[in-house]
């Protein structure tokens, strides 16, 4: 994160907002980035298991021992780590927005309007 937790606190509601945005923002390009990645590899792993001589067994050996491949697989899987760590970022101005009342009261669920009882009218 680039701001600390009192660098977020202390900015006005607009700029919160657009840091809030521009998290979100970062968050899908990166998701759509490793999600393009991950389909990739997917890709690779059945192109080189149908074009692999051998039975079953063989095939998904071959697939399993590729350098290439697990390269690959371990590149998805920092691009996750860093997406997680996005998805952090978002969560911690999401928390700091709900915190600070910036959208107004929460939401009320029907379960909890159903369980007020009604006001008697004309009392």
């Amino acid at each position: 994160m680039t701001m600390s937790v009192e660098q977020l606190w202390s900015l006005p509601e607009t700029a919160l907002v657009g840091a809030y945005a521009e998290a979100r923002r970062r968050y899908a390009e990166k998701k759509f980035e490793r999600d393009t990645q991950r389909a990739r590899l997917e890709w690779m792993r059945a192109k080189l298991f149908v074009n692999t001589q051998g039975n079953v067994t063989e095939r998904k050996m071959a697939v399993d021992v590729s350098e290439e491949l697990a390269r690959k697989g371990q590149e998805v899987r920092e691009m996750t780590r860093d997406l997680d760590m996005l998805k952090i970022d978002v969560d911690v101005i999401d928390t700091m927005i709900r915190l600070r009342g910036a959208h107004g009261a929460p939401p009320v669920h029907a379960e909890e309007a159903a369980e007020k009882p009604a006001e008697p009218e004309g009392e």
